[in-house]
């Protein structure tokens, strides 16, 4: 198998960051549209390949599943994100054999997982879901087994380590439908798909050659932080999402519902797990445990506005980083606009999704940032030195 050059390689990256971010923001605009049921069943919608348009195929999808009447507009949403998500499995299936594939038993390792995936798939539309999930098994076994041995490429490892959260994350797509909303998996979803795009931001810039050898101005334990409460707060944000909490408080802020501290149910709103078989679509929980999940977002986002503002600071007073703490503030200030927004003005949808692209955003610049101050693994020298 003839290996791409690097700036080949770079340049997959970059499309595959791309269309991660594009995923990130269709899986927000359909989880905000209400089209997260739009297609009952996984993979296909209604039983078709695509969506049910005609009207006779309407007629068959809605007597095949009475309880989830077809909603054209629900059903195309929810399909096109799969099929986004569908490209972005093949363009990361072509990063990890671009450099793996060299080494004829590595790429029919690769190549095995994802026909080892399809078969489970099969199996499991065939009624032996058992059989489905031991194939998902073994295909993410031989996945694993490689991001971890194969120790003389760290950027192979890496695009064979992001493969393999990749196909976990289609499964928990699968769930986010058979499950019919449960507020953990919804949540969980979201993180593996910010997770999948900082693993890919990683890679590109590693690809790029942006790293560091020289003394360090900005300790990378402060960006670590600032990466950690991110992640954290947008577990947050995406339980208040999965159990329709953005709204609890009304539309007053800083207040909740005209008080400072009002009347929340602590204890009901962080239950993880509440069995199998409840319908989550609109919310389970009642008004003041929404308004604790709600309240717990906006007090922690105090914790992390402090830290990135004064990592911007520090970044932005240190020579060659001045652009970088530009774009840190930036985007900070972006996203805590798109919140308070996103609660006076009562939810709009282009105001909601762009809060899920602020979170992305804000993650990619913390991301570049570490690379920026992360000497290279051994054997991969930068490409070139990063400048402010």
């Amino acid at each position: 198998m003839k290996a791409l050059s690097g700036n080949r390689i770079a340049q997959a990256a970059l499309a595959a960051v791309v269309l991660c971010f594009i995923v990130v923001v269709l899986g927000a605009y359909v989880r905000l549209s209400h089209a997260g049921l739009g297609c009952p069943d996984w993979p296909g919608c209604y039983g078709e390949v695509t969506w049910p348009n005609q009207h006779h195929e309407i007629d068959a999808a809605n007597q095949a599943f009475p309880e989830r009447p077809v909603e054209v507009p629900k059903a195309w949403r929810e399909m096109l994100h799969r099929f986004a998500a569908g490209g972005l499995i093949l363009l990361v299936l072509g990063l990890a054999l671009a450099r793996n594939g060299h080494v004829p038993r590595r790429r029919w390792q690769i190549l095995a997982a994802p026909a080892l995936v399809v078969a489970g798939s099969a199996a499991y539309t065939l009624g032996y879901p058992m059989t489905g999930l031991g194939l998902l098994g073994v295909a993410l076994a031989l996945l694993v087994q490689g991001a971890i041995a194969w120790r003389d490429l760290p950027l192979g490892r890496l695009a064979v380590a992001i493969f393999a959260l990749i196909l976990v994350q289609a499964l928990f797509g699968k769930w986010t439908v058979t499950l019919k909303l449960k507020p953990i998996i919804v949540t969980t979803h979201l993180l593996g798909g910010m997770t999948t795009l900082s693993l890919l931001l990683w890679f590109l810039y590693r690809s790029m050659g942006i790293a560091r050898i020289d003394p360090l101005p900005i300790r990378r334990g402060f960006v670590i932080g600032g990466i950690v409460l991110v992640a954290i707060q947008i577990a947050l944000g995406g339980w208040v999402s999965a159990n329709y909490a953005a709204l609890s408080c009304g539309t007053d802020w800083p207040k909740c519902l005209g008080q400072w501290w009002p009347p929340m149910d602590a204890r009901d709103a962080f239950v993880l797990w509440r069995g199998i078989g409840v319908d989550y679509e609109g919310g389970v929980l009642d008004g003041e445990a929404r308004t604790a999940i709600q309240m717990a977002h906006r007090v922690f986002a105090w914790v992390v506005v402090a830290h990135l503002v004064a990592l911007g600071i520090r970044t932005l007073r240190t020579p060659g980083f001045g652009g970088h703490g530009i774009a840190l503030l930036g985007a900070l200030a972006l996203q805590v606009g798109l919140g308070i927004a996103n609660v006076v003005a009562g939810l709009p949808l282009w105001v909601a999704t762009g809060h899920n692209f602020g979170a992305a955003l804000l993650l990619a610049v913390l991301i570049a940032l570490l690379a920026r101050v992360t000497p290279p693994p051994a054997g991969l020298a930068p490409a070139r030195p990063a400048t402010g």
